[in-house]
């Protein structure tokens, strides 16, 4: 396999251990704390069935992901496959898709904390506590960004492995502690709720896509790349069935209602362990947030300043040198979301954005190997990934066309918008050159 000259210079260092733990602190983010009871209101104790449905479809598109990490291994990771395959447009579609999906998510764990907050606080002020908890933490971690690149990386190191301590502590508990006789699901779901499930289900399993960018300093990218995906795969849906399973059994038909699901389940043993799971949720939301705020901003600034989005969104803070303007786009945008949407509603409008950018992945990657590109070899495709594109492009589409007619409405406008961006960048490059 040819070294593409993107990767020049850089260690193919990280194995497959490190790789799979990378996938899986990326996929386990802050959803799990608040996903069961959304799950649950969607399809009720059918939930697990669900989520294991997501993982079939996640499994599919991992196929073709780590395909393309084994031929297609550079910097970029699913864009280096769409850009390759479908040129720039698609590139600047699939870069748009990115963080758009990435703000809607953010608005949605800050909606989770602020109705984790007012859920607790006096009902008399509990919608002032909802808008002062999520303007305020988002606040804070856009200042914590715009101080500077440096505060924000170790806000995220410190605050990120604190997220798996009280999951495991949940299923530990939970599992000793859970009633006899839990009950099997009485009917089958409507079709309409199963589908708000899939697409719940798929946000949660969403972010092993994340690790691929690194792609370029993966070491034997042919065997460590399928190897850490497959590892991270189990691992999460072991654990996500297993929370499920045990809040369900915890909390019954409360669960469906519950902003704070798992914490509300360990009340039921003892009120420290619901106290450590509001703490475990809130400081992985907060780390959640402030690796997003980090990262994405860096889109709006990149775009910027390829002439994609208005100038001012790559101005520089004079002493940090921050993207400031940036982030404080990004952070505004998120807190009007957060504020005028709910949890599930934001969650969905993310899944379906990522949808299409999973969409384009297996077919970049099937589309290269079929077209036998310079990085990747034919006589090594696996017999599995028409397959497996086939089933990972049906499962997000049949994922897009469950959503509502409005959400779907919604994805249209902004895929025309991203192609808008693209076509406004062309014409200004050619009224540049133009004589």
């Amino acid at each position: 396999m040819t070294e593409p000259a993107r990767d020049a210079g850089l260690v193919r260092a990280v194995g497959p251990l490190t790789l799979a733990a990378s996938f899986v602190n990326s996929v386990v983010a802050s959803s799990i704390f608040v996903l069961p009871a959304a799950m649950a209101a969607a399809v009720g104790a059918y939930a697990s069935l669900a989520l294991l449905a997501c993982a079939v479809a996640t499994a599919a598109i991992v196929t073709c992901f780590a395909a393309g990490g084994r031929r297609i291994a550079t910097s970029g990771g699913p864009y280096g496959y769409i850009r390759s395959a479908f040129g720039p447009l698609a590139g600047c579609v699939a870069g748009t898709m990115m963080w758009v999906s990435n703000v809607l998510a953010c608005a949605a764990f800050a909606a989770a904390l602020g109705d984790a907050a007012s859920s607790i606080a006096p009902p008399s002020i509990a919608d002032t506590v909802r808008v002062v908890m999520t303007l305020g933490i988002l606040g804070l971690v856009a200042a914590v960004n715009i101080a500077g690149v440096a505060w924000g990386a170790r806000f995220v190191a410190v605050a990120t492995p604190l997220k798996l301590v009280p999951l495991l502590v949940f299923l530990a508990v939970g599992l000793a502690n859970l009633p006899a006789g839990v009950h099997a699901p009485a009917g089958a779901p409507a079709m309409q709720g199963f589908g708000r499930a899939m697409i719940l289900g798929i946000f949660a399993f969403s972010g092993f896509e994340i690790p691929l960018i690194a792609s370029g300093e993966v070491a034997q990218p042919r065997r460590t790349i399928p190897l850490a995906l497959g590892l991270a795969l189990g691992f999460v849906t072991l654990l996500y069935v297993s929370l499920q399973v045990v809040a369900q059994g915890m909390l019954g038909s409360a669960l469906a209602t519950s902003p704070a699901p798992l914490a509300d389940a360990m009340a039921k043993v003892h009120p420290a362990l619901q106290a450590l799971l509001l703490v475990g949720a809130f400081f992985s939301m907060f780390a959640y947030l402030a690796s997003d705020i980090l990262g994405t901003p860096r889109m709006l600034f990149a775009f910027a300043r390829d002439g994609m989005l208005p100038r001012i969104l790559g101005q520089l803070h004079p002493r940090t040198h921050a993207p400031f303007v940036a982030i404080l786009a990004y952070t505004a945008i998120a807190a009007l979301l957060a504020l005028t949407g709910t949890f599930a509603e934001l969650v969905v409008m993310s899944a379906l954005a990522s949808a299409l950018m999973y969409i384009g992945s297996c077919a970049a990657v099937w589309v290269l190997a079929r077209r036998g590109s310079a990085t990747f070899d034919p006589t090594q495709v696996s017999p599995w990934l028409p397959a497996a594109a086939s089933v990972g492009i049906a499962s997000m589409v049949m994922m897009i066309v469950l959503a509502s007619w409005a959400e779907i409405g919604g994805l249209a406008v902004m895929l025309a918008l991203s192609g808008l961006v693209y076509g406004v960048r062309l014409l200004r490059l050619k009224l540049a050159h133009a004589p």
